[in-house]
């Protein structure tokens, strides 16, 4: 089984520094049909995203959870689901003690997208992590995925440092034409 995972900001929502509220919730142009597509074409779609806005004390693990499922919602009202959502809410510069800790799931560590792939039954090298900074890329690498960058959110500022991309696309949509055209 293929899967994409995706970064959450910038690459499914609108980057907008810390989403604190499920106002700030904004997908980006045609992320539910890009989604829809990957779903179609037989592939798991699960968003891996830090949350550091959780340990920072910005908000709280249930506010996050409204959040994503904001999300969630505007995705299915277009057509669009996940197979999972899955967050790091550490930070080791945190001000809540609880989550003020250096992990294994803050991406660009492998944590989030191993535990995605033990819990959906995924081979990694299968998988393609698609986000816009470095870290995303580096957590697809580390796991021996395709790593895909996009130049939504902060991919313009990204493309022009050493990424090591195995892929560079405008948008999400442009990322899952060339990658279901490239699994047909």
């Amino acid at each position: 089984m293929k899967a994409l995972f995706l970064d959450r900001d910038g690459t499914v929502l609108v980057e907008k520094g810390y989403v604190t509220t499920v106002e700030d919730v904004e997908l980006l142009p045609g992320v539910a049909e890009a989604i829809a597509a990957a779903s179609a074409a037989g592939w798991k779609v699960i968003v891996v995203t830090n949350q550091a806005c959780v340990a920072k004390g910005l908000i709280t693990e249930d506010e996050l959870g409204e959040i994503h499922q904001r999300m969630v919602a505007m995705l299915g009202a277009e057509g669009a689901f996940l197979d999972g959502v899955y967050w790091c809410p550490h930070h080791p510069e945190g001000t809540v003690p609880d989550f003020a800790i250096a992990c294994s799931c803050r991406k660009p560590l492998p944590g989030l997208l191993e535990q995605a792939a033990s819990e959906h039954g995924l081979a990694l090298s299968d998988c393609v992590m698609v986000g816009d900074t470095l870290r995303d890329l580096e957590a697809g690498r580390s796991v021996g995925a395709k790593a895909v960058l996009v130049l939504t959110g902060k991919g313009e500022a990204t493309s022009k440092e050493e990424h090591g991309a195995d892929l560079v696309v405008r948008t999400l949509a442009e990322a899952v034409q060339v990658l279901t055209s490239e699994s047909d």
